[in-house]
């Protein structure tokens, strides 16, 4: 067996995989996801977009919530998983600075839709929430 190299010696760099992009800032008070629930929002097959402009020029934030209503705990978290991923392929070329956005989980939808299908939705979503 070859010995292993010095960790100086190596040749990537500490940040490799890492997506170029810096992810949006999560969600955490509860007063931000109800004042992105009076803002505009916007339904789709599998879930609720709510945005909201919050007049700084900060980098966008994102939060995601899951009711009851979707099921219990094994299914809220399957579909949470499946709204952050969404989230964080499409919203790093789609989102806006100084914007709040919150995706809704539906019951049923969010966990068995085509994942392609509700990229295409999210997508849809945000073009139509920054166009009003």
């Amino acid at each position: 067996m070859p010995p292993l190299p010095h960790p100086d010696a190596d040749p990537q760099p500490k940040d490799a995989g890492r997506a170029a992009f810096r992810m949006a800032d999560t969600l955490r008070k509860r007063a931000d996801f109800l004042a992105a629930a009076k803002a505009r929002r916007q339904g789709m097959p599998a879930f609720l977009l709510q945005a909201r402009l919050r007049g700084d020029e900060a980098g966008p934030r994102i939060g995601y919530t899951c009711s009851k209503k979707l099921g219990n705990a094994v299914m809220r978290n399957r579909a949470k998983r499946r709204l952050r991923a969404l989230a964080r392929e499409v919203l790093p070329g789609r989102a806006r600075d100084g914007w709040d956005y919150v995706l809704v989980g539906r019951p049923e939808a969010t966990v068995s839709r085509d994942f392609a299908a509700m990229r295409a939705e999210l997508i849809a979503a945000l073009d139509k929430v920054h166009r009003a």
